[in-house]
């Protein structure tokens, strides 16, 4: 007999939600995926890949849920923040006032 147990594909179970903060606030993205594992995970901000640094911290609880925080923010950091993980794409606008 032939048995194929694949295992399941991780799903987001809750997306990126748009902000809007002042100009030297924070702002905190999340995306929760339905389980860990998920290999490639980046984050971008108007299709400039992010890395963890003084102003960008990058993290991760349970390897299901993907925190961004965006500190000390300027108006030119407006723009699209894209999560991914794979194949699997969430999206929200970033306003800064």
């Amino acid at each position: 007999t032939f048995s194929c147990s694949a295992e399941e594909a991780a799903v987001i179970v809750a997306g990126l939600r748009s902000t809007d903060v002042f100009v030297g606030e924070s702002a905190t993205f999340t995306c929760e995926l339905s389980h860990p594992g998920v290999r490639n995970v980046q984050w971008w901000l108007d299709g400039t890949p992010l890395h963890n640094n003084l102003v960008t911290e990058i993290s991760e609880q349970d390897g299901r849920i993907h925190t961004l925080t965006l500190n000390d923010v300027a108006c030119h950091d407006s723009g699209t923040v894209t999560f991914r993980a794979g194949s699997l794409i969430s999206s929200a606008k970033l306003l800064v006032k």
